[in-house]
């Protein structure tokens, strides 16, 4: 299979979030009711416990269905990546079949990471694309990168990490045509979140991102980052009770408003497909789609997306 249509596969895949007139996670606002159906995904990603890269869908129904994609075998040294960011797909990058590209942890040290297809598919191991970001990442339980590219805005990307003592950092990149890019810029921080297991990215905008998160005690939560300075989080509960056993939560949009959530339970490996409604503390809608048929072994996971400008852009809060 040629490179060109293992990146359009995915791209049609992750497509299928941003479909005009796709079922809506979230349904009229008049009657709250949440809803999805094949329309929307969640673009897979995972890293296996032998340094693979795995692509595969996760697509809405009750039940929900499995797309399997492809493995690129070898892309990082085994049992290191701790932590991945999303990863972002760019099928049409010249004379390639497409490049992958983002940020790992591999144990305490920061890595932009991905790697490159050649036009027939497969991993071109001469263009090795990772390069070390820095040190002193080894209390760090979760890690996200942010895209945000409406046009004609300039090109921003915002990182966040989540420390073991409940720390929740967040520093800027900014790309400027006019000017050199800015990056690692601005960090902030809050305290006060060492009872959150794991989080999912659910909102982007120009003023605020939004993140849902689980705590080891069951709740469930947004976290509303406003981009002003200092940080101040604005915390609503959604749940008090039973999200306590996933170990990794990745969201997708799901039509204007909504959002396709699915829960890993690496204890069980096993995962459950959610249609969430747009957040609105305890009043948000909540449609259990049921549990995704595979088994989820992996140690790492983490949301594919498309370069930014194709990427849909969360609003699910």
């Amino acid at each position: 299979m040629s490179g060109r249509p293992i990146a359009a596969a995915v791209a049609a895949l992750l497509a299928l979030t941003i479909t005009p007139g796709a079922a809506r996670a979230s349904g009229t606002e008049a009657s709250g009711q949440a809803t999805a159906t094949a329309a929307c995904a969640i673009g897979l990603g995972s890293v296996t416990a032998g340094g693979d890269h795995t692509a595969s869908g996760i697509i809405a129904g009750s039940p929900p269905t499995v797309q399997e994609g492809r493995t690129f075998t070898d892309i990082y040294p085994d049992g290191q990546v701790r932590l991945s960011s999303m990863i972002a797909i760019d099928p049409d990058v010249t004379g390639t079949g497409g490049v992958y590209s983002g940020f790992v942890v591999m144990g305490s040290t920061m890595y932009n990471t991905g790697f490159v297809l050649t036009e027939d598919g497969e991993v071109d191991r001469s263009r090795p694309t990772v390069s070390r970001v820095g040190g002193g990442w080894g209390d760090t339980t979760f890690f996200e990168t942010s895209t945000y590219w409406v046009q004609p805005r300039p090109f921003t990307s915002t990182h966040y990490a989540l420390r073991a003592d409940g720390t929740l950092t967040r520093w800027e990149n900014h790309y400027d045509s006019t000017n050199p890019a800015r990056l690692w810029i601005n960090k902030r921080s809050a305290t006060g979140f060492a009872a959150v297991k794991t989080m999912a990215l659910i909102s982007q905008t120009p003023t605020y991102e939004t993140f849902l998160a689980n705590t080891r005690g069951g709740a469930l939560y947004t976290i509303r980052l406003p981009r002003t300075s200092p940080l101040k989080p604005i915390v609503k509960k959604v749940r008090s009770s039973t999200w306590q056993g996933f170990e990794a939560l990745i969201a997708e949009k799901c039509g204007q408003y909504g959002t396709l959530l699915l829960g890993i339970d690496k204890d069980t490996h096993s995962g459950y497909l959610y249609a969430v409604g747009h957040a609105n503390g305890s009043a948000t809608v909540i449609q259990g789609l049921g549990k995704v048929p595979d088994t989820f072994t992996d140690p790492v996971y983490f949301r594919h997306a498309l370069r930014p400008g194709d990427a849909p852009i969360l609003f699910g809060e």
